[in-house]
């Protein structure tokens, strides 16, 4: 009889751990919420290039040795700053043999005056001798021409680079000694594929000076903005892309000639379609989200994301502000499954991340 109780008591037991392993099983929920539609901004990044405003070669204009260099490699230079001079010698010769002709043929031409006006000569002889006195000095302008080849100045302000001949070289016409380059202002050319183009043309940037940001190498923004100025007028037919220029004060000369960053653009996005990016997860390179259908059962869904914000995503196809998503607990649910859940409203979960949104 004893035997009998016991063992009513331990079905007892276990039917009452089975009810309350059952109900406990019942009562596990799921947060599900709903993609938000909104207006917001994101921010995208263009590999881009950076130039100097100005950024010139300086070649030797005459031939000759190079007798004195003036300034230093990354030197500051000013305007009008002397920073070659090659030996002058022989155009100084020059520039004084065409002074002396020009001083011969101007008594020439005084003396045919002279005849001409007491008619001892005809007019023709004091043409001539004007055609003359003209040639010489046309001749003595040639020659200081190119006495002042062998002094080479800074046409502007700049930052000279290394260079390529050293005092005493021997130099030939047109021969390249270095290169100089204007960093008070940078032009940073970055490109746009078409339909970003034709986004930012439609969506109100036709005339006005669109601000951006420059992202440098070492992954830091640029402390000053700068602004878009020029788009070029055709698109690279082999990448279907077209040039956008944008410029930028460089006061502390921070920027160099020749440097990559990347262009920090703010685009607006007009009634996008917006989830928390925990909702996702991959297979093979592809996005997904579990999807709740009306019978409360598990779908799994593939989206495209059209851009990306912090720890959220921009859906371009895949969801409707209608469709329910499985916030949380991804792993611990599968396909074909029917769940119960909670609903987050789309702005509390977005607002929970702690991010702002407009």
């Amino acid at each position: 009889m004893k035997q009998v109780i016991l063992l009513i008591v331990a079905c007892v037991l276990l039917s009452s751990c089975n009810e309350h392993k059952e109900n406990h099983h019942k009562e596990v929920k799921h947060l599900v919420t709903s993609p938000i539609q909104l207006d917001t901004t994101i921010t995208k990044d263009y590999v881009s290039q950076i130039h100097s405003i100005r950024h010139i070669e300086l070649r030797a204009l005459e031939r000759g040795y190079l007798q004195h260099i003036a300034v230093g490699e990354g030197q500051l230079v000013r305007k009008g700053q002397l920073m070659f001079q090659v030996m002058p010698n022989v155009y100084k010769a020059e520039l004084s043999k065409a002074e002396a002709e020009a001083e011969a043929v101007g008594i020439e031409y005084n003396n045919t005056k002279l005849l001409v006006e007491n008619k001892i000569v005809s007019p023709n002889e004091l043409a001539l001798a004007k055609a003359k006195k003209d040639k010489a000095q046309a001749e003595v302008l040639m020659a200081q021409t190119h006495l002042g080849f062998t002094t080479i100045k800074a046409p502007f302000e700049g930052i000279i680079d290394h260079f390529l001949v050293r005092e005493g070289s021997l130099l030939d016409e047109g021969e390249l000694l270095t290169t100089l380059s204007d960093n008070s202002q940078m032009w940073v050319y970055f490109n746009l594929p078409e339909s970003e183009y034709l986004d930012y043309m439609m969506n109100g940037h036709r005339d006005d000076k669109t601000q951006v940001g420059l992202l440098l190498a070492n992954n830091r923004e640029f402390n000053h903005k700068g602004i878009v100025e020029t788009i070029e007028g055709e698109f690279n037919n082999e990448t279907g892309n077209i040039a956008f220029r944008a410029t930028f004060p460089n006061p502390d000369r921070i920027l160099r000639h020749g440097e990559t960053g990347s262009i920090l653009m703010t685009l607006p996005l007009k009634n996008a379609i917006i989830i928390p990016q925990k909702a996702t997860f991959e297979v093979l390179d592809k996005k997904f989200v579990f999807v709740i259908d009306k019978d409360n059962i598990i779908r799994q869904r593939e989206i495209k994301v059209g851009a990306e914000l912090p720890h959220l995503f921009v859906v371009e196809k895949g969801l409707t502000v209608k469709d329910k998503v499985l916030l949380e607990g991804l792993r611990l649910v599968k396909v074909g499954e029917k769940i119960s859940y909670d609903f987050v409203p789309p702005a509390e979960a977005i607002s929970n991340l702690g991010l702002y949104a407009e």
